[in-house]
């Protein structure tokens, strides 16, 4: 490939496009909050950090609905060398691949300890890690990924819940566990010489400095690509980003520019801490634990460029207790996604995510602020998530999943949700997901995840969502308040939503539903019903408040729409203000006194 105009398009990109995409170097205020360091170990003997550490853990694990083991945080001997004792230089320019593999190795010689990245621009290949090693950037230390693909192989991996070959992550470790990257220094992907570019989402003048850089553009004039190669492995074979349709290694070494790795990934590892730095500008997904237990999350600023294409935060993926909490997301796809692999592969791994707490956290830009899906086919039970803030985020608190999926979602509890300028759906379950962004871009059409009236087998292959409970989430500002859309086949089921306050443009949806729960909630709409209920059964609203409207307050429709029940005393006059379907049964809907 041609470095030099790589390094011409991450220059045009990093600094023409700053102003107008929001994705400045300045670090995003963090949640704050008092967390331990990183514990050390001499002899075996475990220092203890300070005493506002133990405050801040047990605010962490209080109220939590399920039994939640705590955590395994990893610790550390006292040994430590600096990556500069290895000939590393700081200069931006020199690559350090090398010292930064023999600071490691020389720290695991000594049976771990900190690797210290000190101030300075620290370009590197890849980082592997090994057992016991606290990989620390100091505070002004920047570690920039080299733009060399040739510095990253192709290994075998799982992206978008699919067993595949992706080149190798920036950062990477598998089969190790007692590790973590701390400090307050920045680790850099450099995914603009990966990521192919939609002249959708820049201005002209932006897309012609793109165009001038080098690369390709597709026939279309609508995509661009860094190189014919990465172009050549987008083809209609692919599954989302994924050629399913290559069979072995040779042939994805044809299309191996294409083949965006994420940017820190965590395979099988136990003990696992990210405390304190900043990650962003990642080929694809930015943070991957896979497969991982003990996983702790905290105090993190992870960003991608909004129009970053698959420019996820953080996909906590196939992970067994877990817990996320302090941390500023402002990214290019979902911000905090919740997934358990994809189809048939997902099923054969058959491990769910779970006992995950989701804490004081704050989005900003994200297709999703919470997100569960669409890969959750090995399951995803036992979730907490409160404390947090979603400001424009596309929607707030997204599941997502299609027929074919499988898996069973479960036992999610959300709580204290703060939501402003959300420009589809404040809340959104989608069972009919077919990749397309919540706002839909140029080449999306919403006819592709329309809903399919005719219900199929239930199968192996049938997603379940279940027993989810949502207190005191307040929006102010969105298009629609909540949509609620099961299967046919296997609705939506027991989702609760309680003392809530949602103003949106429109109100909530519930469609192929069963068990919905609405109690004491204020919707606030510009147009048209607070509720609309449609093919659901087994409704129970209770303490429904809204602004007056001339139109029905709620709508109740659908031959196979049974057993809802109002209260009468939410409404003035109940005859006007309820509006029945004339092929909804006699029986369907009770008003309670």
């Amino acid at each position: 490939m041609n470095t030099k105009k790589i390094s011409v398009n991450r220059l045009l990109l990093l600094i023409g496009l700053t102003g107008a995409l929001q994705f400045s170097c300045q670090r995003q205020p963090t949640a704050q909050a008092t967390t331990p360091t990183v514990a050390t170990t001499t002899a075996g003997t475990a220092i203890t950090t300070a005493n506002a550490a133990t405050s801040t853990a047990a605010d962490i694990y209080e109220g939590i609905e399920f039994d939640m083991p705590r955590v395994q945080e990893p610790t550390f001997s006292n040994y430590s060398v600096s990556i500069a004792d290895f000939g590393a230089v700081g200069d931006g320019l020199t690559k350090n691949t090398q010292a930064f593999e023999k600071a490691i190795a020389a720290a695991a010689a000594k049976g771990g300890g900190k690797v210290v990245i000190p101030r300075g621009m620290w370009l590197t290949g890849p980082i592997v890690l090994q057992s016991n090693i606290n990989l620390h950037a100091e505070e002004g230390a920047m570690v920039i990924f080299s733009e060399d693909f040739n510095d990253y192989p192709l290994v075998q991996t799982s992206f978008e819940g699919l067993e595949t070959y992706r080149c190798q992550s920036p950062i990477s470790a598998r089969g190790v566990e007692n590790i973590a990257i701390t400090g307050k220094g920045t680790f850099d992907g450099s995914g603009d010489a990966w990521r192919p570019v939609k002249k959708s989402k820049l201005t002209d003048t932006q897309w012609k400095s793109l165009v001038k850089s080098g690369g390709v553009v597709t026939e279309d004039g609508k995509m661009w690509y860094p190189s014919a190669n990465s172009m050549k492995g987008d083809t209609p074979g692919s599954n989302f980003n994924v050629p399913t349709h290559l069979k072995t290694k040779e042939q994805y070494e044809a299309v191996r520019d294409f083949l965006r790795p994420v940017m820190v990934s965590l395979i099988e590892c136990k003990k696992v801490m990210l405390d304190g730095p900043t990650f962003q500008n990642s080929p694809a997904w930015n943070l991957h634990p896979l497969m991982s237990e003990d996983v702790t999350i905290r105090n993190l600023n992870v960003r991608n460029p909004w129009y970053s294409q698959n420019g996820d935060g953080l996909d906590l993926e196939s992970c067994k207790n877990a817990v996320i909490h302090n941390n500023t997301f402002d990214v290019g796809d979902d911000a905090i996604c919740i997934k358990s692999g994809k189809d048939e592969d997902g099923r054969r791994r058959g491990m769910a995510t779970e006992n995950v707490i989701v804490k004081n956290n704050t989005v900003y830009h994200g297709h999703g602020g919470f997100v569960v899906g669409s890969e959750m086919s090995g399951g995803v039970k036992n979730v907490h998530v409160s404390n947090c803030t979603f400001m424009g985020t596309d929607i707030g608190l997204r599941f997502k999943s299609t027929r074919g999926r499988g898996g069973v979602v479960e036992n999610i509890y959300i709580s204290n949700i703060d939501m402003i300028d959300i420009p589809t759906q404040a809340i959104s379950f989608n069972l009919f997901y077919g990749g397309n962004s919540p706002v839909l871009e140029e080449d999306q059409r919403a006819s592709d995840e329309a809903r399919d009236e005719k219900p199929v087998p239930v199968t192996v292959e049938t997603p379940s969502f279940k027993d989810i409970y949502m207190s005191n989430i307040r929006v102010a500002g969105a298009d629609e308040a909540v949509a609620l859309q099961g299967l046919p086949e296997m609705n939506l089921k027991n989702v609760n939503i309680e003392n809530s306050v949602l103003k949106a443009q429109k109100g909530i949806t519930a469609v192929d539903t069963d068990g919905i729960s609405l109690k004491n909630v204020k919707v606030i709409t510009e147009n048209g019903p607070a509720l609309t209920i449609y093919n659901s059964k087994n409704i129970d609203v209770r303490g429904l408040s809204y602004d007056e409207t001339q139109g029905p307050v709620v709508k109740v429709l659908g031959p196979l729409t049974k057993n809802v029940k109002l209260e009468s005393k939410d409404f003035k006059n109940a005859s006007q203000q309820v509006s029945k379907g004339k092929d909804l049964s006699n029986t369907a809907l009770t008003m309670e006194q």
